[in-house]
């Protein structure tokens, strides 16, 4: 995973998202659409991309 500011840029969006979501499945569905995706693990939440399947950031302990 990265750990620089392009990965925290992407993790404040997907918590933007998030806030604009009504329910985890819309803000899994509006992630999607930006080529995105989260992948819960017993360390909690990441956020991966689509395209190449890798981790991006984690998501600290957000939990739904």
């Amino acid at each position: 995973m990265e750990r620089n500011s392009t990965a925290t840029e992407i993790r404040d969006f997907v918590m933007q998202e998030r806030g604009r979501a009504v329910s985890d499945r819309e803000w899994k569905f509006r992630l999607r659409g930006y080529g995105y995706g989260i992948r819960d693990t017993s360390e909690g939440r990441v956020v991966t991309s689509l395209l190449g399947g890798r981790e991006i950031c984690r998501l600290g302990g957000f939990h739904a």
